[in-house]
């Protein structure tokens, strides 16, 4: 079987994440080498100074400086790796400390794609395993994270794709920020900042009623964990799991009510979602009750898959 490596880097505003991977492009097949997040929060206070702060540059580099030495490890060459940056160094006044820094440590440039293009990986790396009758297509894909969430709307290929700034982050810091359970008033206006974006989403993608609708990232796949009462994170049981509509609004009262010991003591919560995790259940429960779905198929292969398909395909 001829297989080509490489590795992929999804830099996004609270985590960044590696894939190590050999690719089969006879049979469409992806064999994990090496798959890895770091909690880096590079959009940490973005969205109120416009900058990046010197400490989430400096996280991030160190998370790059450690990926540098794996992807060393499995003999991926430079032109076999792409760093697909995303919503906080779009909004960032010094991108280019970012994009210096990471080219330093990893050698090759950082791409700060469009929303448009995010979303056009995401739906590469959600969609290519998908099959069968309960997955059908047309399927709406959206990636939910922290500083933006995009949405693909498409069948064998991309319709339609926006990308709009709602995202874990973005709504905790600001709305949540500062308290240790939101207030009524306080959800109802990240509901009704949520409900503004999807408003934008729908001028370019249609979001109602899809065949499919299919969710990814660390907001949706923590939610349905909680959904399925995981007693510790587990990635098969998550990836390709249906979450009824009823289950994702308890989730998220649930996770509106608690505490944030009571959220950091849920079985498959990260550490670094505790204190956002409330907020992006929120957009993932708009979104539900938006597009009219009964159900979200979580995938844990999203926009990272989407970047390693990148290096094999044309762009």
């Amino acid at each position: 079987m001829t297989t080509t490596r490489v590795a992929a880097i999804d830099c996004g505003t609270n985590s960044i994440r590696l894939l190590v991977a050999d690719l089969d492009l006879a049979t469409g097949t992806v064999t994990d080498l090496d798959r890895r997040m770091v909690i880096n929060r590079l959009g940490q206070g973005v969205d109120k100074t416009g900058r990046l702060h010197p400490d989430a540059l400096a996280r991030t580099f160190e998370a790059c400086r450690t990926y540098a030495q794996v992807i060393s490890s499995y003999g991926v060459g430079s032109d076999r790796i792409r760093l697909v940056a995303t919503s906080a160094s779009r909004d960032a006044e010094n991108a280019s400390e970012f994009t210096q820094g990471v080219k330093e440590i990893l050698g090759v440039e950082p791409e700060v794609v469009s929303g448009e293009e995010e979303a056009h990986l995401s739906f590469v790396g959600a969609t290519k395993e998908l099959s069968g009758e309960a997955v059908r297509p047309p399927y709406l894909v959206f990636d939910l994270g922290g500083g933006s969430t995009e949405f693909v709307r498409g069948s064998s290929d991309v319709a339609a794709a926006r990308s709009v700034d709602i995202g874990c982050v973005r709504l905790t810091e600001r709305h949540f920020g500062g308290t240790e359970l939101p207030t009524p008033a306080q959800v109802e206006a990240a509901r009704a900042d949520v409900r503004a974006a999807l408003d934008l989403a729908a001028e370019t993608v249609d979001l109602t009623s899809p065949a499919t609708l299919v969710g990814l990232a660390g907001t949706v796949t923590t939610v349905a964990g909680i959904a399925l009462d995981l007693p510790a994170y587990d990635s098969e049981a998550v990836h390709h799991s249906r979450i009824p509509l009823a289950s994702v609004r308890a989730v998220t009262e649930r996770l509106l009510a608690a505490s944030h010991a009571e959220r950091a003591a849920i079985p498959v919560m990260h550490p670094g979602r505790v204190d956002v995790i409330a907020a992006g259940a929120v957009v993932l429960l708009e979104i539900m009750e938006r597009t009219g779905a009964s159900e979200v198929v979580v995938s844990e292969h999203d926009i990272l898959d989407g970047i390693a398909w990148s290096l094999v395909q044309a762009r």
